[in-house]
């Protein structure tokens, strides 16, 4: 049998825990924002840090529900949910750790890898002239971004964009997607 008192006490060590699976609809956006906010507002100090973990908290959430593929039923070939997404935000003593996992086209990976790569090349002047280049430009995809968010991500946390693509089989590979938001106030 599980031991829930166990599981209870690894998860109150952390300040904030939440973790789901399922479609992603920007109802469920608004209730797990409002859930970490209030979490947040009880247990980080620093409105600096608060800003940035709602900030980027809110771009990750929005990318999943805009830029998850959606397919039809009968398109899918795979056993799994294609439509469903995964989203974790946990923190550690040094900061707060928001994770995202969805399914993406196969023709869609190397584009999107190389745009993450070279996200990851800029500094934090260069990631601010390209967010107002990409503004300024008004250069926006069919789903409305232009490549924004990403960027956003990268600029609100200060940190290198990790990700992953694990191919499931042809047609799909899985994205996997975490950013760091430092609770230092240097990062």
């Amino acid at each position: 049998m599980l031991n829930f008192l166990e599981i209870h006490n690894q998860m109150a060590a952390n300040s904030i825990a939440l973790t789901f699976k399922g479609n992603v609809t920007f109802e469920l956006i608004d209730s797990i924002i409002m859930i970490i906010s209030d979490k947040l507002d009880h247990v980080e100090n620093d409105l600096s840090v608060r800003k940035k973990v709602y900030g980027v908290l809110t771009e990750c959430l929005q990318n999943l529900c805009n830029h998850i593929d959606k397919l039809e039923k009968e398109t899918v070939v795979i056993n799994y949910d294609v439509n469903s997404a995964i989203i974790m935000v946990d923190t550690d003593p040094d900061g707060y750790l928001i994770k995202t996992g969805n399914f993406i086209t196969a023709s869609k990976v190397d584009n999107l890898k190389i745009w993450l790569n070279e996200i990851n090349t800029y500094s934090k002047d260069e990631l601010k002239d390209l967010y107002n280049r990409i503004l300024t430009n008004k250069v926006f995809s069919e789903k409305g971004g232009g490549g924004l968010g990403f960027v956003d991500i990268a600029r609100k946390s200060g940190q290198k964009l990790e990700f992953d693509f694990q191919p499931v089989d042809n047609a799909f590979s899985f994205f996997s997607f975490q950013i760091k938001i430092s609770k230092n106030k240097a990062a």
